[in-house]
Order: C-alpha cells, then sequence, then structure tokens
C-alpha cells in the first residue's frame, strides 16, 4: 500500500513571535510537460525524494500557516506539469467508521489502474457538521488524489472511486470536481433540492446542469 509522510499542527498560542514569512515560489514551470512524462517511473522517483526529505524521528517546527496548508504554492505553475490534458483530482470525505475499508479500497483501485495519482493528501476532519446545504466538510475522512487525465481508462477509475464513496456513505467534493454523476450527486449531498429551489433560472453553470440532470 506505500509510505506516506505524517504532517501535523497546532495554531501557535495567542502572543508568540510569528515565523518568517513564506517568500514567493522560487521554482516555476515554464511551460507544459509533454504527454506521459508524469508517469508512474517520474512518480515512483518524486515520492521517494520527498520522503528522504522527511526526518526519521518527530521534529517539531514554527511555519506560517500558508506554508503547512499550501505547499504547492512553493512552485510556480505546477499545473503545468499534467501537460495539455490536464488532471482530474478526486477528493472525497468517507465517515469514519467506514474509512478503514473505504480508503484502501481507493488506494488499491488507484494502484490497480494505469493511472498514478502525483499527488495523494489524507486529512480527517473535525467533528462540526457543514452549515450549508451542500457542505462538503462533515466529521470523517477525507482523501484527494490527482490523477493526469489519460482517456476512457481514467474517467473508467473515476467512476470506480465514485462507487466506493457511494457505498461508504460518503461525498464527492463538489468545488473541485468534473466527473461525478447526478447519482453521486444526489447520493453525497441530500439537501441538494432545497438549494434548486432557490436557483434563479436565468443563472446556470456546466457543473450544475450535469449533476441536476
Amino acid at each position: 500500500m506505500g509510505r506516506g509522510v505524517f504532517m501535523r499542527a497546532n495554531l501557535a498560542p495567542a502572543g508568540d513571535e510569528a515565523p518568517p514569512t513564506p517568500r514567493a515560489a522560487r521554482l516555476a514551470i515554464p511551460f507544459d510537460l509533454p504527454a506521459g512524462m508524469l508517469n508512474r517511473h517520474a512518480i515512483r522517483m518524486f515520492n521517494r525524494l520527498y520522503r528522504a526529505r522527511a526526518t526519521p524521528e518527530w521534529k517539531p517546527s514554527r511555519e506560517p500557516y500558508a506554508k503547512f496548508l499550501f505547499p504547492l504554492d512553493a512552485i510556480g505553475h505546477w499545473n503545468r506539469m499534467y501537460g495539455q490534458r490536464g488532471f482530474f483530482q478526486h477528493q472525497s470525505v468517507v465517515p469514519r467508521a467506514h474509512a478503514p475499508s473505504a480508503i484502501r479500497d481507493m488506494l488499491v483501485a488507484a494502484a490497480a489502474s494505469a493511472d498514478a495519482s502525483f499527488l495523494s493528501v489524507l486529512k480527517v476532519f473535525g467533528d462540526r457538521d457543514g452549515a450549508g446545504l451542500i457542505s462538503f466538510a462533515r466529521p470523517g475522512v477525507t482523501l484527494a488524489l490527482d490523477i493526469p487525465m489519460r482517456g476512457p481508462a481514467t474517467l473508467a477509475l473515476l467512476d470506480r472511486l465514485d462507487a466506493i464513496v457511494r457505498a461508504a456513505g460518503g461525498a464527492i467534493y463538489p468545488a473541485k470536481d468534473a466527473h461525478m454523476s447526478p447519482e453521486t450527486f444526489r447520493r453525497s449531498f441530500p439537501r441538494w433540492s432545497e438549494l434548486a429551489s432557490h436557483a434563479d433560472p436565468a443563472f446556470s453553470s456546466s457543473f450544475w446542469r450535469r449533476v441536476t440532470a
């Protein structure tokens, strides 16, 4: 199943000296990389280098919140790594009771496919329910997978991941979605029809038309 680097943070006490402000991105990708360059071999090498940077023991440090929460901002135009066809980000949340099996099933499905996730992030949400009619955040565990677009095989993988999330009683993050079906959307957000009743018929989006079809 692979390995990962665990990071955890707490807000510093009020009055403590603030850490230095993070510098602007020192690295930048100047053009779209050729298709296929971000393959299994390249991702395996990147993962080994990334893990080698991590200390083998617990090491506390102080950092600005932006550096901790948005590490990709350290690389300018990082999206160009995926080439002109771009990528999908599949981010889901599943209840904690079903998280061990559902997260494992998603990772196995991604590993067994022809697609490799360049960036995989696993987080635990708090116990507070979302306040909105289609709030994504809720008690549970969220997994995000960045998957290069390679055609029908990629879409089939996304269908498989969505099915695992539905079976676990979870949800797909609508703000990052470009694929989920109306069935997945309605299962993810049972109160969607309440929001639809307030929709302005003169205002629409490709996302809303797709998931409410």
